[in-house]
């Protein structure tokens, strides 16, 4: 899942994709890369992101999100918001992607009705984008398999059965790596538990630049190590910056893991 950030301020490339021309550059390099689903952000959900409303959101979705979808792409919107995220069924959005794991039961009818898979993100903070939060990675990781158990019960109890479960890293867990370290480490138990396609997106998150001591620009073989443990571990999607390098990586892996086996 390649991630296009339509937005400002992201804390990986904000500015450089919010013009449609840029985005849907960027989305179709992905493509070439490997990518099997663009995911686009109009909104930065890290601490200290601007706040976008709906209309903003939808502003800087529409042009981007019609042609991918026309040209048959697969496309995952990355919004909270009720209105954005109605948009993006209209239009034509395969998944809609919720980093506070749609938490609204009033509207699990329509998002039933919808046809869209829902990614449904954990997080520590409910509610809002990520803040900076000290945590304990044990409690976390309770946290997690409780917000899964009645999260999905609610969901599935109102007709919804299209699920992907994201369990958060980074900031969205707390603000030192333990508790993202915790959640990689379990991924397989989490999978076996729940029975869902598992979604994780590492990918120049915080933990890593604060384990290696590494700047952002140069926190991709970081992130690469990542993703590759994530993928041995059962991840179904893994939501990245770097979809050339990832299915390159996949590739080795895989050839390697034939020839041992």
């Amino acid at each position: 899942m390649g991630i296009v950030n339509v937005t400002a301020d992201s804390f990986s490339d904000g500015g450089k994709y919010l013009a449609t021309e840029n985005a849907l550059a960027q989305a179709w390099r992905l493509v070439e890369g490997g990518a099997d689903v663009i995911d686009l952000g109009p909104a930065a959900s890290h601490p200290g992101a601007q706040r976008v409303s709906a209309e903003e959101e939808i502003r800087r979705l529409a042009v981007v999100l019609d042609e991918l979808v026309a040209a048959r792409i697969p496309v995952s919107v990355d919004s909270f918001l009720p209105e954005t995220q109605r948009f993006a069924a209209a239009h034509g959005a395969t998944y809609l992607n919720d980093i506070q794991g749609f938490p609204d039961p009033e509207r699990y009818a329509e998002l039933a009705d919808s046809g869209c898979t829902l990614i449904v993100m954990h997080s520590v903070q409910r509610r809002g984008p990520a803040t900076e939060v000290r945590t304990d990675a044990s409690t976390v990781y309770q946290g997690i398999e409780r917000f899964f158990h009645q999260r999905l019960a609610n969901l599935q109890a109102a007709g919804v059965d299209r699920l992907v479960l994201d369990p958060g890293l980074g900031h969205f867990l707390g603000s030192t790596p333990e508790p993202s370290l915790k959640v990689l480490a379990n991924l397989s138990t989490l999978k076996a538990q729940f029975d869902r396609p598992i979604l994780v997106s590492p990918s120049r998150k915080s933990f890593l630049r604060t384990l290696t001591g590494t700047a952002l620009a140069d926190i991709g073989p970081a992130t690469l190590a990542a993703e590759l443990y994530a993928a041995t571990q059962g991840a179904d999607l893994i939501r990245t910056h770097d979809t050339a390098a990832l299915t390159d990586a996949l590739t080795i892996h895989s050839a390697l893991r034939a020839r041992c086996s």
